[in-house]
């Protein structure tokens, strides 16, 4: 008798029972190396971004800054706005810490990462960089770079989560969208004009310290 070949949808509920075991592997990793991080901020951007960008060279600046405060760095480990995180915290001899996922298009980490974790698990990601940073600073960036800006500040509107700075770096890249949530999204009733106040857009590196330095009461 030969044996019946599982569809695509029976090998994923048939593989249900190991991928739970990977996926508390990449916690437990995730909490292991970054519970001895202490203080961090979170940077997201474009990977397409190039190195000759001016948002490049403002995204370097503002971690340059925020690593010569004390703060770790945290990005996706991958290039453009990723690695000029990385490459500013390194400069300002700080913590560079790289998030890597997994994708078919092989992501390779930038050279400035210091701390490197690999994840299969988008969500798993997403936890990480929410959990053991005090701050997003959110630089010029495609889908993924929304994704993680509209999860934040939707995680902290719905309170699932404390408040915590939220810093759009940029400010004429983000004008355009932040038009349409004015006089789309809140004229509709959509969001509350409060929601608006969730984030803050600050394009100057060192007024970005001093945001999130104000928000924890240090001076």
């Amino acid at each position: 008798m030969i044996p019946k070949q599982l569809t695509a949808k029976e090998e994923f509920t048939h593989e249900d029972p190991w991928r739970i075991f990977r996926i508390m592997s990449e916690f437990v990793e995730g909490f292991e190396v970054l519970s001895e991080v202490g203080d961090a901020v979170s940077i997201f951007g474009s990977s397409r971004t190039k190195p000759n960008d001016k948002y490049y060279a403002l995204t370097e600046d503002i971690a340059y800054h925020l690593a010569k405060a004390g703060y770790a760095i945290i990005t996706g480990s991958g290039p453009g706005m990723m690695e000029a995180a990385n490459k500013g915290a390194r400069r300002a001899k700080g913590h560079s810490i790289g998030l890597n996922i997994e994708m078919p298009s092989e992501q390779k980490s930038n050279r400035y990462v210091d701390t490197l974790i690999d994840f299969h698990y988008f969500f798993i990601r997403k936890v990480m960089f929410v959990k053991y940073a005090k701050a997003f600073v959110i630089t010029p960036g495609g889908y993924g770079t929304l994704d993680e800006l509209f999860e934040a500040i939707n995680l902290i509107q719905t309170e699932r989560i404390g408040k915590f700075p939220v810093v759009l770096a940029g400010k004429e890249y983000w004008s355009g969208i932040l038009r349409w949530l004015k006089s789309t999204v809140l004229k509709r009733g959509n969001i509350s004009a409060c929601d608006l106040e969730i984030f803050k857009v600050i394009d100057e590196p060192k007024k970005i310290v001093q945001y999130i330095n104000s928000f924890y009461g240090k001076t």
